[in-house]
């Protein structure tokens, strides 16, 4: 369709200019309300504000400016002779362009003290029915909520002289899209501001704890490389217009790609548990390496002796400034990405000799690590799954062994406790003192992960704790770290064969606690 006049209304002002330039040069004629109409008079373009369209002015502080016949029938009408006709004998002119975005109602109530008042005014009423209105009568219209959109569409308009039926077909869904998102973004704001929705939702939290519809809006953050493998196109999604990947800041190298997003997710998540200085290395989703130390640099000499071979590849988390004396310590180890809360000018310095190694920076050293989110979830075929977070909760350990732990046992069974809830499923965790020295996961026998943290521990097994993510349902698992030289485990218990498993434990001699929680991580 060719385009004759335009409204254009936006309160982000990007690209604005340049595409109204576009769109005058093109001998469109350009329609705007007051604060677009004097950016783009300031510009030096020719404008007619809405109210000398209308014959009407703004009124009530703004909240009605372009609901108005001369407006929506400008877009609604359908290009045949009888709507045709009816604008003409109201002297209304059809509109043939509409870019509007919206008040920044998710960027407002993002704010910690924004009030209800604040939030209210920032709900559009004029540009979503703009929206809609264009995107419905998308054979005739083309709709903008999308600055990224301005510049292939004067690209189109020059090359062919109008607009594709594609084009206003793509943009009218994009735009269907965005006003869906926005008003669910408001939904489930006021669902939590109101008191009467916010005691429903209590009651429903304390019977069942799940909506009963789920709204999800999400913006693009980056559209990666490609995803697991390189025959697989992926992209990462943000919860928020301005979303980082995973809230960080990458200060060095390259994009994260999709496998570095979920290491390094994995790893600030395991990270996070820890308040002493503590390093974390996974690779493939899984720890292979932590530690806790006094200094950054002690805790990742001990994180990286857990398993030196699987670390080569891997990435890292801290929980402390990333400085100098690690990034040292690293020596000729190939590490894919740091994640920390802050990297001094000499850690910086250091690691810019290893441009390949990117560097993600994930807040404020002084208000600590970002906090869990209220639910997770996964897709399914068909589906999404939903849970709560997977966190340590109020447990009460007992001994069911006949032994009792030593005091460094306990301490050892606590770390090692910590890090088996960040191990994927069948997980043990061998340690001693505060690091790991292997790591058995995602084995489809619980025997077979203690083999597997058993190989990788070596000699150091001996004198070792073990920590499983679930119960043992058998003894071999007990007396194969037993054999290996194991002195105690912490297990959630809940066997039809516990007791033959704490029999094997004893007959060994090992020290066996139950904390009755499981923590399976699939």
């Amino acid at each position: 369709m060719s385009i004759q006049r335009a409204l254009l209304s936006v309160s982000d002002k990007t690209g604005l200019v340049e595409f109204a330039r576009g769109l005058a040069d093109w001998g469109v004629e350009l329609i705007s309300t007051g604060g677009t109409a004097h950016t783009l008079r300031q510009a030096g373009l020719a404008v007619r504000t809405v109210e000398e369209v209308t014959g009407f002015p703004e009124i009530l502080d703004g909240r009605v400016k372009t609901l108005h016949p001369a407006i929506h029938g400008g877009i609604l009408a359908r290009r045949e002779p009888a709507h045709l006709a009816e604008l003409a004998a109201h002297a209304i002119g059809p509109l043939d362009l509409v870019a509007v975005n919206l008040y920044p109602f998710a960027q407002t109530v993002a704010r910690p003290e924004v009030t209800l008042a604040e939030a209210v005014e920032q709900i559009d009423i004029g540009g979503v029915a703009l929206l809609r209105a264009a995107a419905k009568n998308f054979a005739a219209v083309t709709v903008l909520c999308d600055p990224a959109d301005y510049p292939p569409v004067l690209a189109e308009l020059r090359r062919r002289g109008d607009v594709s039926l594609a084009t206003r077909q793509r943009l009218a869904l994009k735009a269907f899209r965005h006003t869906a998102g926005y008003d669910a973004a408001i939904a489930d704001y006021l669902a939590g501001q109101f008191p009467e929705a916010s005691a429903e939702a209590s009651h429903r939290r304390a019977s069942e704890p799940f909506p009963a519809e789920l709204h999800l809006h999400l913006w693009r953050v980056q559209a990666l490389r490609y995803g697991e493998n390189p025959h697989q196109q992926a992209a990462l999604y943000g919860l928020a217009p301005e979303a980082t990947p995973l809230g960080g800041r990458l200060l060095q190298g390259k994009p994260l790609s999709y496998n570095n997003l979920l290491d390094l997710d994995a790893a600030w998540h395991a990270v996070g548990d820890f308040s002493a200085p503590t390093v974390v290395i996974v690779k493939h989703n899984n720890p292979c390496g932590v530690a806790c130390a006094e200094t950054l640099a002690g805790a990742f000499s001990l994180a990286l002796a857990g398993d030196p071979l699987s670390a080569f590849g891997g990435v890292i988390a801290v929980n402390r400034p990333f400085d100098e004396t690690v990034a040292e310590a690293l020596d000729n180890l190939f590490v894919e990405a740091i994640a920390a809360p802050g990297f001094t000018a000499g850690a910086r310095q250091e690691l810019a000799q290893r441009p390949g190694c990117r560097l993600l920076e994930m807040g404020d050293v002084e208000t600590g690590l970002a906090p869990a989110p209220e639910w997770e979830l996964r897709s399914v075929r068909q589906g999404i799954l939903l849970q709560e977070p997977d966190t340590p909760g109020d447990e009460e350990w007992r001994v069911v062994s006949a032994r009792q732990p030593t005091a460094g046992e306990r301490e050892s069974l606590a770390f090692a406790w910590r890090v088996v809830r960040h191990v994927r499923s069948n997980a043990i965790v061998l340690a001693r003192g505060q690091a790991t020295v292997g790591i058995g996961a995602g084995q489809m026998s619980r025997v077979d992960a203690v083999r597997l943290a058993v190989l990788k521990a070596g000699e150091r097994a001996r004198g070792a704790v073990l920590a499983s993510d679930a119960f043992f349902p058998f003894p071999d698992g007990v007396e194969e770290a037993a054999r290996a030289g194991v002195t105690a485990v912490v297990q959630p218990g809940g066997s039809v064969r516990d007791e033959e498993v704490i029999a094997a434990a004893d007959a060994a001699g090992l020290a066996m606690l139950f904390t009755g929680r499981r923590h399976f991580r699939h």
